[in-house]
């Protein structure tokens, strides 16, 4: 074509044009083969994947990886066009093929580490993902790839071999210990929670020292996140896991049963022994029958060797009204269907304390929901509270102001007067 011809030679008495419109050229080429790639490829690859079970599963996976590798395809187009751009320097074209190169391993660190993100998205998706994440390796690996393509960017910008960065990194690796210090405790704190299933996504853990109470929600490299109950996050380093005690609440959630250990501080001056006619009372009670009539046999024949060794009247035993109390509450727990009869089932007095006599009770419920554990708690010893007088048996409170007032000697009550003690 003679009007090509023409151009070409008119381009070539001007010879910065010349290459202004080559290197524009070639910019163009790279834009055009980028764009086709991106679209054509990227869609062709996604409707592809959309056919298979895989694929389903990976809704950014032709964003995150295919569109990050089509960048590729305009860079060697740069690097490999730039030498036939007429005019431009030595030193230009060099300098553009390294920062090509050192795009491409750019460009493929990122990718690789948008396919570690989502082969632990995936990973995630199994029932089991929980009791053993791999998210704290994947980092390892997504550091370790950045930290080479680091190395081979700047021995390509450079234009020295990698080897020669690499042998100068021994001189520094005490350096990069001192950096990278937490990295590493991190990395063995989380190969030690992975490998004896210390912690999982889900848990219930408690470390005060740090105001964590609530669920862990995730496990990362360097940090373990807790959801607290008041729905505040904190972030937990997570070597503290391995260095410092905390409470893990799993084993109550496997076993089922969640115990119930609080007291009833009892007056001791409430108790006392019964008498026949409360006994006869007491009997009205269905679960203290069995319990009333084998210690009346028990009673009757301790009592009666007694009288025959000539054993005074005082020497004979009876009944308290706290011990029967106390078989009255372990029955009522034995028959509560809300209490896990196997497991452990305690009531037992503690020691004396100047707030009165504590009766404990040890038990554990079928349920471990929260609500339902404070709900099943309060019923029972809204009933304990309410059926004391029965056996005449007072709570220990310290006196209030109400009891104060009506607390009169009988000189105040005669003079019309109102006086505390």
């Amino acid at each position: 074509m003679p009007e090509l011809a023409l151009a070409l030679d008119w381009l070539q008495t001007r010879p910065y044009l010349y290459t202004i419109l080559s290197a524009a050229l070639l910019g163009c080429i790279a834009w055009l083969a980028n764009w086709l790639v991106k679209h054509l490829l990227a869609r062709a690859l996604h409707r592809t994947l959309s056919a298979t079970a895989l694929g389903r599963h990976l809704p950014s996976y032709e964003h995150s990886i295919v569109r990050r590798l089509s960048n590729i395809v305009p860079a060697l187009i740069l690097a490999g066009g730039a030498e036939l751009v007429p005019g431009l320097p030595g030193v230009v074209v060099t300098v553009v093929e390294n920062v090509c190169r050192a795009f491409i391993v750019l460009t493929i660190a990122l990718a690789i580490g948008g396919a570690l993100k989502q082969a632990n998205r995936l990973y995630e998706q199994r029932p089991d993902a929980h009791l053993k994440p791999i998210k704290g390796y994947l980092q390892v690996m997504e550091i370790a790839v950045y930290t080479l393509a680091s190395i081979l960017m700047i021995a390509t910008l450079v234009d020295r071999s990698p080897l020669i960065l690499l042998s100068g990194l021994g001189a520094m690796a005490a350096v990069l210990m001192l950096i990278f210090q937490h990295t590493l405790l991190s990395v063995v704190a989380s190969v030690q929670i992975s490998s004896n299933d210390i912690l999982r996504v889900g848990d219930w853990v408690e470390m005060p020292q740090l105001n964590a109470d609530g669920d862990v929600i995730d496990i990362a490299l360097h940090t373990v996140k807790v959801q607290n109950w008041d729905k505040t996050i904190t972030s937990i380093p997570t070597k503290r896991f391995i260095s410092d005690p905390f409470k893990n609440w799993r084993g109550m959630h496997e076993s089922g049963g969640r115990r119930i250990k609080r007291s009833l501080f009892l007056d001791q001056n409430s108790v006392e022994f019964i008498d026949v006619a409360q006994i006869e009372h007491l009997h009205h009670f269905a679960l203290l029958r069995d319990y009333l009539n084998d210690k009346r046999d028990e009673l009757e024949e301790w009592n009666r060797r007694l009288l025959e060794q000539g054993a005074a009247p005082l020497n004979r035993l009876r009944l308290t009204n706290l011990g029967t109390f106390r078989a009255y509450v372990e029955n009522y727990l034995r028959q509560d269907p809300y209490i896990r009869q196997d497991m452990t089932l305690l009531v037992r007095q503690l020691a004396p304390t100047a707030t009165g006599l504590p009766l404990e009770l040890y038990c554990f419920t079928a349920t471990t929901a929260w609500a339902d554990y404070e709900r099943i708690q309060a019923d029972i010893f809204d009933h304990l509270l309410a059926i004391l007088p029965e056996f005449g048996l007072r709570v220990f409170q310290h006196p209030s102001g109400a009891e104060l007032r009506e607390w009169r000697t009988p000189a105040a009550e005669a003079g019309g007067q109102t006086t505390a003690p």
